[in-house]
């Protein structure tokens, strides 16, 4: 560009016109034309001294079109009436070119790329610029600061599966002395975050006192400018090494731009063009070229002093020390107890008190131990499983696993306290497959809820000797009182007063038609039919007589007071109708009632409307076929 006050100044100080034009390589012609309206203003060479300041005022007057570039733009002005538009992207972060493209295809505004350059470096250069303004931050003092990143390095495969893997870049650089840590890794979850930094630690020999990751799920759950929120186990490893953390702001790389600089060096000094057989090769590979490479290399930022260097001699003694137990990593997760008192940590499934049901609860989980809270309390501790579920039977309410409570264990142990006929029988019930017959053992343990361990033991006795020591026969033999001890009275119906007492009676069988008889009974049509069986459990059908009511008993009912009686009769080894007598006898026409009905099942209203006859005419109640 032609500078019109050089040609002015060298005119007025005497030189000819064809002398200026060799000497500043411009034709005769364009030195005459801008000399012109010099001579015009009475402007003649060697006269008074004229500074370049005021030839410089006198060209803007003298041409206007020269100096100011808007007056010969013929886009501008179309670019003008969408000034703000322009304005506004421009502080939004869009390039020049993209809003080009905008104008043109969106608002069809003519115009080259160039032209819109030169349109917003002479009328929008302050909001060109802004954005770029870059505040430079002194130094921060040894052992302060400490900036992490994750970097992509490149993909891998792995020589021994195959496999292609990408491969991360944890990268740690001290603020003071630029010394750096780098860990490659192919995972960048919550494990291989935390464990980066304890490797860092141990490589520096100490912790800087503040930390300044980027705002990555693994470390920080919410970013926020004043208050972030931080992930759980990040926190719990900064208290672990007293060190503070202060994320950088979002979507703002140049909060720490010491690490953000030092990737495009990792990758070109260090990744490329290499082989590694093993991603623990590779780890001890950048181990070595942080101490004997990156460590040693002349940094500008540090007048030319390696980072280590500058590290020993102002930084690491300045660092925190390590603590002495190791850290121990923890992930932090939250459930919500679902109606079988479980939460999913992982691939577990956990129990937690039934209390919890649809609360949520935070779950932390170590190598070896998962540990469950609510609001803040310790509820619960588990031994870390690597898949299926771990229980505890005691997080179910009492009422729901009286089964699974009382289990072969705690059956021999209770039989043991019982007895030794007891014990015999829970053992010989539990050999083998104990499951499928723990409820049968059970069953017999839960009769001393309702008898002495004394009576239990005693029909237990007598029901190994008649050889069926099954649960229905030990019941039967207590419900009739017949294991040698009396019967609670806790189950007898006690009369009401004014009501008259029921009279007795007892049940029996009727005896079956001696032999000498039986042809006569045969021819005779109005001899009553007698049957010829004394098992009352082969009959199909029963009805009970009270004196001269015939009233029908169900077969149900019929079924159960037979095996009742059958029970009896082998127990004792006698008959029906000395077992019926000695029911009568030893409890009496009520107690034998009750007998029947809590031992055989029989229903109540039966019973009572069967075996009783109208007041004042005790009778004898028989069952015939």
């Amino acid at each position: 560009m032609i500078d019109i006050t050089e040609i002015l100044v060298h005119w007025y100080a005497g030189r000819s016109q064809h002398d200026v034009a060799g000497s500043l390589g411009v034709a005769r012609g364009t030195i005459r034309r801008y000399v012109e309206p010099a001579i015009a203003a009475g402007f003649v060479p060697g006269g008074p001294p004229v500074s370049e300041a005021e030839w410089a005022v006198l060209v803007k007057e003298w041409f206007p079109h020269l100096t100011d570039t808007r007056l010969r733009q013929v886009t501008w002005p179309e670019f003008d009436k969408h000034r703000e538009y322009i304005a506004e992207q421009l502080r939004a972060g869009v390039t020049k070119a993209t809003i080009h493209q905008r104008l043109r295809d969106e608002r069809g505004v003519p115009g080259s790329v160039a032209s819109l350059k030169r349109y917003i470096a002479a009328n929008l250069a302050e909001d060109a610029v802004r954005a770029k303004v870059t505040v430079l931050r002194a130094d921060p003092e040894p052992g302060l600061e400490a900036q992490i990143d994750y970097g992509l390095l490149g993909s891998w495969t792995d020589p021994r599966t195959g496999r292609s893997q990408r491969v991360w870049a944890f990268v740690m650089v001290l603020s003071h002395s630029r010394h750096m840590f780098v860990r490659p890794v192919v995972s960048m979850d919550q494990a291989s975050w935390t464990a980066s930094h304890v490797e860092a630690f141990a490589f520096f020999g100490g912790a800087p006192a503040r930390l300044v990751p980027d705002n990555l799920k693994t470390g920080v759950d919410k970013p926020d400018l004043y208050d972030p929120k931080l992930n759980r186990s990040y926190a719990e490893l900064a208290a672990h090494y007293g060190t503070l953390v202060d994320p950088a702001r979002a979507l703002k790389p140049k909060d720490k731009p010491r690490v953000e600089r030092q990737m495009p060096y990792i990758r070109d000094s260090w990744w490329k063009g290499r082989e590694f057989t093993s991603l623990v090769e590779m780890q001890a590979s950048a181990l070595h070229w942080c101490r004997e490479v990156a460590g040693r290399r002349k940094h500008r930022g540090l007048d030319g002093r390696t980072p280590a260097e500058v590290f020993d001699q102002a930084e690491a003694g300045t660092l925190t020390p390590l603590p002495a137990a190791p850290f121990i990593l923890a992930e932090w997760s939250r459930a919500k107890v679902a109606p079988d008192v479980h939460v999913k940590c992982g691939k577990v499934l956990y129990s937690v008190p039934w209390k919890l049901i649809g609360s949520h609860v935070d779950i932390r989980a170590t190598a070896t131990m998962v540990q469950i809270f609510h609001q803040g309390e310790l509820v619960k501790t588990h031994v870390r499983q690597d898949k299926g579920r771990a229980t505890d039977i005691a997080d179910y309410p009492p009422e729901k696993i009286a089964f699974h409570a009382k289990t072969p264990t705690w059956c021999r142990r209770q039989a043991e306290e019982t007895g030794p006929a007891t014990t015999a029988i829970i053992a010989e019930l539990l050999d083998g497959p104990a499951l499928h017959r723990l409820r049968s053992a059970q069953a017999i343990l839960n009769l001393a809820d309702k008898h002495t361990d004394a009576r239990l033991e005693a029909a237990c006795r007598k029901a190994a000797a008649a050889g069926d020591p099954s649960y229905r026969t030990i019941r039967n033999i207590l419900a009739a009182g017949l294991g040698g001890h009396r019967a609670r009275p806790a189950h007898r119906r006690r009369r009401r007063p004014g009501v008259p007492a029921r009279p007795r009676a007892t049940v029996r069988r009727r005896h079956p038609v001696p032999r000498e008889h039986r042809d006569d009974d045969r021819h005779d049509e109005h001899a009553p039919r007698r049957s010829s069986c004394r098992c009352p459990r082969r009959r199909a059908g029963h009805r009970l007589v009270t004196g001269t009511d015939t009233v029908a008993l169900p077969r149900k009912d019929a079924i159960a007071l037979a095996q009742l009686l059958r029970t009896l009769e082998t127990v004792l080894d006698m008959d029906d109708v000395s077992v019926a007598n000695a029911l009568d006898a030893h409890f009496g026409f009520d107690g034998a009632v009750d007998v029947l009905f809590t031992t055989a099942g029989l229903h109540a209203d039966t019973l009572h409307g069967l075996l009783t006859h109208p007041a004042g005419h005790p009778q004898k109640a028989e069952t015939t076929r």
